[in-house]
């Protein structure tokens, strides 16, 4: 079995990579990890471009844990990973509109974030080839990009046989912001700014991401006491989040008084993170060197209460989803993703871990302060709708928790440490557990300045297995599917 250490050895380390090795290498053994991937001996967590050069991240067992592998791209071209594993398709085809590099072989050679609007193009993006579906009596449904509320724009076109699904193939990049080129080339403080407003509900992880690359780049500790601000302000994100998810999967199964209760309890929430770090969703907050904030005893009190409040009034409205039948009836079966989708696909999050895969970044790789914490991973088998709402019924209990022995545990002591960008140079990288599952930001500074920076949403990962669970499905349970994935817009479109 192909391990990391052993593709590393096809390569030349490069001088300055942390926390975990990058090694250039040839064409040739860029197709051993590529034959490594396809047959699932190690895991895909991104794939990026620059001018002139591919690069893969890839996820193993045993030391180290991580490594990225870099291919210069003679003529521009290289070998598609997509092309044997399919999990690479979305970003090989997003790294050919960015950067113009032609993965060789790839299957799917459509754009995917160029929709036919950028300065010096002409075909529209109505031209747009959907994939052909045949079959007697068969229809199609187009569904968005403009949705009801106040919901990101994302195209759905179903493929159905009466109200079964056939087939859904999704068109997103209508968010696409050019992150990738606002990040490079922008002096650290507004690539940390950018970084934490690539996807909103996520502030704080890509936030705590970007901030870890570079820490990691320029060989910095930070105290310990800013580790541990850091880790509360995530878990207070994730509960948010996962209250709101919980809330909305109900409501779109027509049961709407949870909603209402959740969004209550999100609320009390966003105002305590208000409260205590000075805005509801704790954005540029983090920031590399710590964090730019703190916690008195008022304010600690704040949370505790939070934590009393959650801790009465959510075990009924779990009780209450646990006991409603005609509720069961619509996300039990509902939905269902296999967990060979999961494990070839490194699905993250709620999604991964709702269909078997035992994987959380806070455990493995790993970061503090989460070493000196107790806590579990959720871990299910059964794969559906209400399979991943208990997911993130369990995350939340498991948040609380957390909470509780970070306050308990706070330490004394500074909360930054200055850094002079004039030498801040080197190359970074980190692997953060956002609400929604794995977050990568992968990053190069040179004199204080973001030379390029790749970030990967979970999402990236989720969104092609969305496609896959609706099958077989009616029409009329896609919103309680994709909202039980709640992919983000977003942060995939960049």
């Amino acid at each position: 079995m192909t391990q990391l250490h052993d593709l590393l050895t096809q390569g030349r380390p490069v001088v300055g990579s942390a926390p975990w090795p990058r090694h250039e290498v040839d064409a040739v053994a860029w197709e051993i990890a590529i034959d490594a991937l396809a047959r699932g001996e190690v895991t895909l967590l991104s794939v990026w471009g620059e001018v002139g050069r591919a690069h893969m991240a890839l996820l193993g067992e045993g030391d180290p844990p991580v490594a990225v592998l870099s291919l210069d791209c003679a003529g521009g071209a290289y070998p598609s990973i997509g092309r044997l594993h399919p999990p690479a398709i979305r970003l090989e085809r997003a790294m050919r509109d960015l950067f113009g590099l032609n993965p060789i072989g790839l299957p799917d050679t459509r754009p995917w974030l160029d929709h036919g609007r950028w300065e010096g193009e002409t075909p529209p993006a109505a031209s747009y080839r959907f994939l052909p579906v045949e079959g007697q009596g068969l229809h199609q449904i187009p569904v968005g990009p403009v949705h009801a509320g106040i919901i990101e724009p994302g195209h759905f076109r179903f493929t159905a046989d009466g109200e079964t699904v056939v087939r859904l193939e999704q068109r997103l990049g209508y968010v696409h912001k050019g992150i990738d080129w606002l990040l490079a080339g922008a002096p650290m403080d507004r690539a940390r700014r950018i970084a934490g407003r690539i996807s909103g509900d996520s502030t704080v992880a890509y936030s705590l991401a970007f901030s870890q690359a570079i820490e990691a780049a320029l060989g910095l500790t930070i105290p310990t006491r800013a580790t541990w601000l850091r880790a509360i302000m995530a878990e207070l994100e994730r509960i948010a989040n996962h209250l709101g998810d919980f809330g909305a999967i109900c409501n779109d199964a027509s049961f709407s008084i949870m909603l209402a209760h959740c969004a209550v309890l999100r609320e009390r929430v966003l105002r305590c993170s208000n409260a205590c770090f000075g805005h509801r969703l704790m954005m540029d907050r983090i920031v590399p060197g710590g964090v730019a904030t703190d916690l008195d005893a008022p304010r600690m009190s704040l949370i505790r209460d939070l934590l009393t409040e959650i801790g009465t009034r959510f075990p009924p409205l779990v009780a209450l989803y646990d006991s409603m039948a005609s509720l069961q009836d619509r996300t039990v079966t509902t939905g269902f993703l296999k967990p060979e989708l999961v494990r070839q696909f490194g699905a993250g999050g709620y999604v991964g871990r709702a269909s078997g895969r035992d994987f959380d970044a806070r455990r493995s790789p790993g970061y503090k302060p989460y070493d000196a914490l107790s806590f579990s991973v959720p871990v299910r088998s059964d794969g559906d709708v209400n399979a991943r709402v208990w997911i993130r019924i369990e995350e939340i209990r498991q948040s609380l928790s957390l909470l509780d022995q970070l306050l308990q545990g706070l330490p004394a002591g500074e909360t930054l440490v200055p850094i002079d960008p004039s030498v801040a140079t080197g190359e970074g990288m980190a692997l953060v557990e956002a609400f929604r599952g794995d977050l990568l930001i992968w990053l190069r500074i040179v004199g204080g300045v973001v030379e390029r920076c790749h970030a990967r949403d979970a999402s990236w990962f989720q969104w092609p297995l969305l496609e896959a669970v609706i099958e077989g499905n009616i029409v009329a349970d896609f919103p309680l599917c994709n909202k039980s994935f709640n992919c983000s817009y977003s942060g995939h479109d960049l």
